[in-house]
């Protein structure tokens, strides 16, 4: 094959052999045939080569040798390996053009397709980077849309990326995935931190606006404790949600307890007015005699003391007789109480003066100013005597004043300017209003924190940009107004379908679940209908809490009913917990559950009392059970782990072990009857029973047919005795007609299933046929060992069978022998 290859890539160029010079034409002209054959052959063979895609190097082999151009170039053409296109470069250079032009492209190709690849393989490694630079960068502008363009980039490469290159962008996405999620997160966490800050505000804004109402209302009016006592729990609600998980000042938490603690000291002086309503109404009658007693005034006092009715709010009116019946001291003359109060305020003036003193002293404009106000405030409430000890040193305090504020002007005027600016800035931004409002309110704190400006112009100024700035900031709280009326509005509905519920509910054939449920949709739509104006609010809260009132008494009514009725299946059920049998303890157990679950409603807390007791019950019950189970489990496996021990040794016994011992086995396994076997031991224990009473009655079979066979035997030599022969065969061979030895043996055979000579087959054909014929008219059959058993006693006791021979013999003991082994 080597020398064959070796002679088709020959070179086209070789010098033919020199003819012989005396070689004649016709010589001559057979040599150019021959060559022209040999060509031809080559140029096939190679032809056939391209046909079945030859191996690379076959392919640059052709491509330089081969015979005609057509194959020289398709071989070009198939070449792909950039060192195979080298070589073939190299050779053709300046032999063949067409192949040159050919495997030139091909480099040429071949270098395109390798850049292409080397300029994706980068934009893999550049992406991959980006994105691991993008999961360690802190620069949040723009994230998600550059992870987003990145991904994208990703797609157009990814088929050419490695496994390792794909992990490792998937890796980085992830990070950047998980960075993302942390910006967003604390985004949202600011943004909540904000609307809690806001929140608070609002909750310290209403309760501190609550307690100035409280304080100046008058005596006549007092608030609802139902009303007092919804604002108090919405306002803790809202205070603990904005408090949750963010940071709260001293100062703010310190202010917000002040507030609350006012507010339920003066909810609880309400609560102990309403409950006393009784005896104020009592004492107040006895005031109004002339006839009061010792008891009664000792009772006022008492109950003023109860009351404990804080200092810091007006007293109610109803309490007047009250507190005239106790002898509590009248108010002061006029006279003594403005001597009293001047005194006071010069005591106040003289403690503001010397700290006035101290801040002019200092050059603190704004403590000055505000000192100086406080000072001149005491001045006016003086009367002419008590100020002209003051006059001068106020006159001269004034004067010192004026010289720091014209000297505090020059200083303030360019953070002043500074403000107009912002504030004509904030006005031009489209910012949230509630953010936009909180902002004025901060400029407009640093301009009353510089002392305000005695510029009028430039005051105009900042207060034209805080009015441009507040504009659409008004039309926002005038929305969030309308938004307070409209919850008015709701609440106000929900009080009428609260009232329509109530004045047709017929309570003796009510769905109460469906009443609880009103009742709860109610406080949680009065609750959502927020914010709304507290004074608008008062007579509505009223009506709701007079409405709630009504529809709570028929249901709370209706759960102490239910309460009662589960105390006594909790009653029930702990009767049952030493009650037997347990199946019927159980049994009523399960009944109970199902009333317990019959039963409507009931209080939240007391339901859960209940049930925890109930619970109990049941558990305890059917612990018992448990326990039981524990018993029977821990009896079987005891059982069960002495019922194996006997197993494995009575296995050992077989075939060669005698009758007392098989015997006395088979009566252990029967002992082990009545204990608490698992099945599988159990079926364990059947088996090994059953297979000994089988070796049991083998051996009496066998030893049975061996009887049988000594007898047959003896049938033969005469020496049968028939008193030795079983008592019931005399019976089995009377009044039977005489049967040939040989059709004993046949029939012998066929009940044992055993082989009959040759010769006798057509016999035992004959007596198949027979027996059918007699079986299909006989309902009554005997079975295959009874029949055999008639046939022996036949052969030994029949005194007219014939052909009583030593085979017909060996057959019947043969057949014998075949029965013990079926058995």
């Amino acid at each position: 094959m080597a020398a064959f290859i070796q002679r088709l890539f020959k070179s086209r160029k070789a010098t033919p052999a020199s003819a012989p010079k005396n070689s004649t034409p016709k010589a001559a002209e057979a040599s150019q045939q021959e060559a022209q054959n040999e060509r031809q052959l080559l140029r096939e063979s190679q032809e056939n080569q391209l046909r079945n895609n030859p191996p690379q190097p076959e392919l640059a082999q052709l491509a330089i040798d081969g015979v005609t151009a057509a194959i020289r170039l398709e071989a070009a053409n198939g070449l792909q390996q950039e060192e195979l296109l080298q070589q073939v470069l190299k050779q053709a250079k300046g032999r063949d053009k067409g192949v040159y032009q050919a495997i030139k492209q091909s480099l040429q190709t071949v270098k395109d397709q390798q850049a292409a690849e080397t300029a994706v393989q980068q934009r893999i490694e550049a992406l991959i980077t980006q994105v691991q630079d993008q999961a360690r960068s802190e620069d949040t502008k723009l994230y998600e849309a550059r992870l987003d363009a990145a991904q994208e980039s990703w797609r157009s490469v990814e088929a050419s990326a490695s496994a390792e290159q794909a992990g490792q962008f998937l890796a980085a996405v992830h990070d950047c995935r998980e960075r993302l999620k942390q910006f967003k997160q604390v985004q949202e966490d600011e943004k909540r931190h904000q609307e809690q800050a806001r929140q608070r505000t609002e909750t310290l804004e209403l309760l501190q606006q609550t307690l100035t109402d409280l304080q100046t209302a008058s005596a006549e009016d007092l608030p609802s404790a139902s009303a007092l006592d919804a604002l108090q729990k919405t306002q803790e609600n809202r205070w603990l949600e904005a408090t949750r998980d963010t940071q709260v000042s001293k100062q703010e938490q310190k202010e917000y307890e002040q507030q609350m603690l006012g507010l339920r000291n003066y909810l609880s002086a309400v609560r102990r007015l309403e409950t006393m309503k009784d005896s104020i109404a009592s004492l107040g009658e006895a005031a109004g005699s002339d006839e009061a007693t010792d008891e009664q005034r000792d009772a006022a006092r008492q109950l003023l003391k109860e009351l404990e009715w804080p200092a810091e709010f007006p007293q109610p009116a109803r309490l007047e007789p009250v507190r005239k019946l106790a002898g509590k001291p009248r108010a002061a003359k006029p006279a003594d109480a403005n001597q009293e109060q001047q005194s006071a305020v010069m005591s106040a003036l003289k403690a503001t003066l010397p700290d006035l003193e101290a801040a002019l002293e200092a050059r603190q404009f704004k403590e000055s100013k505000q000192l100086l106000k406080t000072a001149q405030n005491q001045f006016q409430q003086l009367d002419g005597r008590n100020r002209r000890g003051f006059q001068a040193r106020m006159q001269l305090l004034a004067g010192q004043f004026r010289e720091l504020s014209d000297w505090q002007g020059f200083a303030t005027e360019p953070k002043q300017v500074s403000l107009c600016e912002q504030m004509e800035y904030l006005a031009e931004q489209p910012i949230e209003p509630e953010a936009k409002a909180e902002r004025i309110k901060e400029l407009q704190s640093e301009w009353r924190d510089l002392g305000g400006s005695s510029d009028r112009a430039l005051w105009s100024r900042f207060k034209a940009a805080s009015d441009k700035a507040y504009e659409p900031c008004k039309a926002y709280f005038e929305a969030k107004s309308d938004l307070k009326q409209a919850n008015l509005q709701k609440r106000q509905a929900i009080c009428d379908q609260l009232a329509s519920f109530l004045d047709n509910a017929d309570w003796t054939a009510i769905d109460w679940k469906g009443a609880e449920r009103i009742h709860q949709t109610a406080r949680q739509e009065w609750k959502s209908a927020w914010p709304v104006d507290f004074r608008d609010n008062r007579q509505i809260q009223k009506r709701f809490d007079d409405l709630l009132k009504q529809l709570e008494r028929p249901l709370d009514e209706e759960r102490k009913k239910n309460e009662t009725l589960k105390q006594g299946i909790v009653e029930k059920a702990g009767a049952l917990i030493s009650h037997e049998p347990l199946q019927e303890a159980m049994e009523q157990a399960k009944a109970l559950q199902n009333d317990w679950k019959a039963v409507g409603i009931t209080r939240h807390r007391e339901d859960r009392k209940l049930w925890q007791a109930f619970r109990t019950a049941c558990d305890q019950i059917f612990a018992r059970r448990d326990a039981q189970r524990s018993a029977q489990q821990e009896a079987t496996e005891q059982a069960d782990q002495a019922a194996l021990e006997t197993v494995a040794q009575l296995r050992e016994l077989g075939t060669d072990s005698d009758d007392q011992s098989i015997a006395g086995a088979i009566e252990q396994l029967n002992g082990l009857a009545g204990n608490p076997l698992s099945k599988p031991v159990r079926e364990q224990v059947q088996e090994l029973k059953k297979r000994l009473a089988q070796t049991a009655r083998t051996r009496k079979l066998k030893q049975k047919i061996d009887d049988w066979q000594s007898l047959v035997a003896g049938r033969v030599n005469n020496s049968l005795d028939p008193q030795t022969a079983p008592d019931s065969w005399a019976r089995l061979a009377q009044n039977q007609p005489a049967v040939s030895g040989r059709d004993l043996a046949i029939r012998a055979e066929i009940l044992a299933g055993a082989d009959t000579p040759e010769q006798d087959q057509p016999r035992r054909m004959e007596i198949q046929v027979q027996r059918l014929t007699e079986g299909m008219g006989n309902t009554e059959t005997e079975a295959p060992a009874q029949e055999l058993e008639k046939l022996i006693a036949l052969w030994c006791l029949h005194p007219e069978v014939e052909d009583v021979s030593a085979s017909n013999a060996d057959r019947l003991n043969r057949a014998l022998e075949v029965m013990l082994g079926s058995d």
